[in-house]
């Protein structure tokens, strides 16, 4: 242990990023964020921030990110990202999941970070068959999963894990479905809340995911800087949520009535291509994608015991989680 302390974080400006920054500095830890210039959401980073700018796909631009005193423990969260539930190939979802975190993990080599946690996903591991719980693996191939953002998620992980037989001390998250306060309105979950509020949904879907708060996330990952075991992964989940019960506990907490109806499947994809045309013509990001979907039918049942023991992860109910949600978009004017 070293005299000081220093939490480097990499997507800060993100709904997790800037959650996970907010609780440091609520914890009156020293924290250094990683900011693309000229991003409009840098003006949300709290004062108490140290700022630097730099990307993570130009590793020229990470020396002074990484640059700190000799005496002082240098804890490194990459939380950079870019979730997508397109099944068309982008070359800069590749670029910022993988390479961005092979910059980011050779760099912490390179500058001897005392820790790196990268926030994988549990689209990263291998779907279980119906019914059986997934725990998590040690080793990941990008050929197991479904989709770029999985498959990107895969290979990145397995980097960092590879990493840590090389001698950095590493650790890996994987959250389920992330959801809460703090969001910007761009995210499935934030889409799906204002979406409700306005009562533009003519129906629902037969599935659902594991949702978990963006809080209780945060909170993981801050505690597996001390206490995640080198080498190891921890899921972090909390239950499963189908879209009716969603439905049902927004409607309990606003009042506003929800579809009864929920669409099977293969009467949803029906109209998807008349679907994506609408939202292509508006220019507006569809609510539901065929990954999307596909991510609803799949197996959302993940094991969080782990991480329960060994970091003191703890979840809060999710009716709690929505609520807040609700809450925060009132406050910034998002729903009247």
């Amino acid at each position: 242990m070293k005299k000081n302390e220093i939490y480097l974080v990499t997507g800060a400006t993100g709904h997790l990023g800037l959650t996970i920054v907010s609780q440091l500095i609520a914890d009156g830890k020293k924290v250094r964020a990683l900011a693309l210039p000229g991003d409009k959401l840098n003006s949300r980073l709290p004062s108490q921030v140290e700022v630097c700018y730099g990307n993570v796909v130009d590793p020229s631009s990470l020396e002074d990110f990484f640059r700190v005193d000799p005496d002082t423990d240098m804890y490194v969260i990459h939380a950079a990202g870019i979730v997508t539930t397109s099944l068309e190939y982008q070359q800069i979802v590749y670029d910022v999941n993988v390479k961005g975190t092979q910059n980011i993990t050779d760099a912490a080599i390179k500058y001897n970070a005392t820790k790196l946690v990268y926030v994988s996903s549990v689209h990263a591991i291998p779907e279980q068959p119906k019914g059986k719980i997934t725990y998590e693996v040690d080793h990941f191939d990008k050929n197991l999963v479904y989709g770029q953002y999985a498959q990107t998620k895969a290979e990145a992980t397995q980097y960092v894990l590879d990493a840590g037989k090389r001698g950095l001390d590493v650790t890996v998250i994987h959250p389920s479905g992330i959801c809460g306060p703090y969001s910007p309105t761009n995210n499935h979950a934030a889409q799906l809340v204002i979406t409700c509020w306005r009562r533009k949904m003519p129906s629902g879907v037969v599935g659902g995911f594991d949702f978990i708060d963006v809080r209780d996330v945060a909170a993981g990952i801050i505690s597996a800087c001390k206490k995640g075991r080198k080498g190891e992964c921890y899921i972090l989940s909390n239950r499963y949520i189908s879209i009716r019960e969603f439905f049902r506990i927004f409607e309990k907490l606003t009042g506003k009535r929800q579809p009864r109806f929920m669409a099977p499947m293969w009467l949803v994809k029906i109209f998807m291509p008349s679907y994506n045309c609408f939202y292509k013509l508006k220019k507006r990001t569809p609510l539901f994608s065929t990954q999307s979907l596909h991510i609803l039918t799949t197996n959302s049942l993940f094991s969080s015991e782990k991480a329960r023991k060994v970091l003191n992860f703890i979840t809060r109910p999710f009716k709690e989680t929505l609520a807040d949600t609700i809450r925060w978009f009132k406050k910034e004017g998002v729903i009247a």
